[in-house]
């Protein structure tokens, strides 16, 4: 599977690989213009390998690794990439082929035989490469990969080994850590329980009930109210102030 914006791109990629026929017995089964597009397509075809460009609109080549990497058996990913040396060097750290363009159809050709799946490990070490945080949360659902837009979410709620995702439609559950959920979205969430982060833009009003004790992570005797959402959300005493002063 080939996902790069610039068509000359793929089509030089198409080349070598016909180069590296001879040796390799390859099929290309896909061609994206971006991540988003790659996702999708991920539906109908199952490649083994994928050569990924990093810089590209809509979802660069990190985010849709970072998403692919939730499946089951995910396909090895190569990145092709016109990064300086410095991002070269990164690569080679972490042990993640890489491929510098102007492409050689030998490096292409040992790159495919010793391709090997993106760990979790080795893409939290590139995410600085991308400074942007993802513009979606993903999990997998009967082995499809399903996006959730971070503009979508009302809250993001801890509970056990899970996250629960609350958008107006539905729910999801996702494995991750809602403290680095949090870091990631700092502009966007804020913590209104040690359990639960929500999304400051759907704050419509805060409400006073009944109760609160003296601990400063119980009940602090305040809710918060989002738009689309029935559900009242505790606030706890050591994070009201927080979220008054996103109201005022």
């Amino acid at each position: 599977m080939l996902v790069d914006d610039e068509a000359p791109a793929r089509k030089r990629l198409r080349e070598l690989l016909s180069d590296c026929a001879a040796e390799l017995n390859l099929e290309i089964v896909e061609e994206s213009k971006n991540g988003a597009v790659a996702l999708a397509a991920l539906d109908k075809v199952k490649p083994d390998v994928i050569l990924l460009d990093i810089r590209m609109p809509e979802m660069d080549g990190i985010e849709f690794a970072q998403h692919v990497q939730k499946l089951p058996e995910p396909p090895a990913i190569i990145f092709t990439t016109a990064y300086d040396n410095y991002a070269i060097q990164a690569f080679e750290v972490n042990a993640i082929d890489y491929l510098l363009k102007p492409i050689r159809v030998e490096r292409l050709a040992a790159a495919l035989k010793k391709a090997q799946a993106l760990s979790a490990a080795s893409l939290l070490a590139l995410q600085h490469l991308s400074p942007r945080a993802p513009a979606n949360l993903s999990v997998v659902e009967r082995g499809k990969i399903q996006l959730i837009p971070i503009n979508e979410i009302l809250y993001l709620k801890a509970e056990l080994k899970y996250v629960t995702i609350k958008t107006c439609e539905r729910e999801y559950l996702l494995e991750e850590s809602l403290t680095k959920l949090e870091q990631e979205y700092a502009s966007r969430f804020v913590r209104i329980h040690r359990n639960c982060l929500v999304a400051k833009e759907f704050i419509i009003g805060l409400e006073k009930t009944e109760g609160g004790t003296e601990n400063a992570e119980s009940q602090s005797g305040w809710v918060v109210l989002l738009k689309g959402l029935d559900e009242k959300l505790a606030i706890s005493r050591r994070q009201l102030h927080l979220v008054k002063e996103i109201k005022n």
